[in-house]
């Protein structure tokens, strides 16, 4: 073989070997290429997963919140709609702090007349009716609600839950004592129980009627459901409910005004008071939601205000709920 042929065939055999490295590369790269992106979206599907779980579980825990909430919030969309709003007059507290006796004075008998005499007064059809009702009692500042009601000489309903203390028993006898309307608001409190069946809500119901029987002497005629009648934690139709109770001769009234304080994140006096007086001019009958709990202490600073500015409405009164009264419901049985 010449020693051209002989180079010639050394830089083939070489080109070869090249060509034969880069396929050797490009099917490597080949294969590692999708392997590698392979890893990286399995960790970001991953990553992703993991934030998923824990949105999911931060909307298991705000659920149940949003769902007590809900019949609140649609009850009181009417009043939060008005366009007008009373004025907010100072409670007689700050009128003394601001040494204004003679005020003070007139004031409290200006209160006092209307609480005596608006009914006999007016024409029934031309009275602004109020009710107060306070959910979720006994608690330890039922003595301070019932004081500052007695002040002003003004009748409330109380909503009250099976508390078996020797204080909450004390405090729903002065319930009935002082003149207020005494309503049940279930035993346990726990929807998911309550709601379960009718069995589990007529023993529920039964349980209570009859605690509060031996008590107070009061054969209850009220109820108000645990989220009211419209609220989204039942699976069964509310109606069902409502039956049972119709055949018990009991009256469930819930509320076209809130006061915002069945929140779990707590509202300033000013904000409760103007909740509760919203829209109150433009309905003949309101009544307001208000608790009476432990952690609502802001309630009961605001109380006072929220009555004074009440009373002092034209044609307007703060009554108990009695068999009179019509009720107030969010869902009609008969429909």
């Amino acid at each position: 073989m010449s020693e051209n042929n002989q180079q010639t065939h050394i830089d083939r055999k070489k080109r070869v070997r090249i060509l034969k490295r880069m396929i050797i590369i490009l099917l490597v790269l080949s294969i590692l290429t999708p392997c590698i992106l392979c890893i990286a979206l399995f960790g970001k599907v991953n990553a992703l997963s993991r934030e998923v779980s824990l949105l999911n579980s931060q909307l298991g825990q705000l659920q149940v919140e949003l769902q007590t909430q809900a019949a609140q919030i649609s009850a009181s969309y009417e009043a939060y709609k008005a366009d007008e709003e009373p004025e907010i007059i100072p409670t007689h507290v700050e009128m003394a702090e601001a040494s204004n006796e003679e005020l003070k004075s007139e004031k409290t008998e200006t209160i006092t007349n209307v609480i005596e005499n608006a009914e006999a007064e007016l024409p029934e059809e031309h009275v602004h009716k109020v009710y107060l009702t306070f959910d979720d009692g006994p608690s330890i500042y039922t003595n301070d609600i019932l004081d500052i009601l007695d002040r002003y000489d003004v009748k409330a309903t109380f909503f009250v839950v099976g508390k078996e203390s020797e204080e909450a028993q004390a405090a729903m006898r002065r319930i009935v004592e002082d003149g207020h309307t005494l309503g049940m608001h279930s035993y346990s409190h726990v929807y998911q129980d309550i709601y379960h069946s009718v069995d589990n809500f007529s023993a529920d119901f039964e349980k209570l009627k009859e605690y509060l029987k031996e008590v107070t002497g009061i054969d209850c005629k009220f109820y108000r459901f645990p989220g009211g009648s419209s609220n989204d934690i039942t699976e069964l139709d509310i109606k069902l409910f409502g039956e049972y109770l119709e055949s018990q001769g009991v009256t469930y009234f819930d509320w076209n005004a809130a006061s915002g304080d069945g929140r779990t994140s707590l509202l300033s006096v000013d904000e409760l008071t103007a909740n509760s007086l919203k829209g109150l001019t433009r309905r003949e009958t309101t009544v307001i939601l208000l608790h009476d709990a432990a952690s609502k202490r802001s309630t009961v600073e605001a109380l006072p205000i929220i009555i004074e500015n009440i009373l002092a409405l034209e044609d307007t009164v703060i009554l108990p709920i009695t068999e009179e009264t019509e009720p107030v419901q969010h869902i009609q049985m008969n429909e």
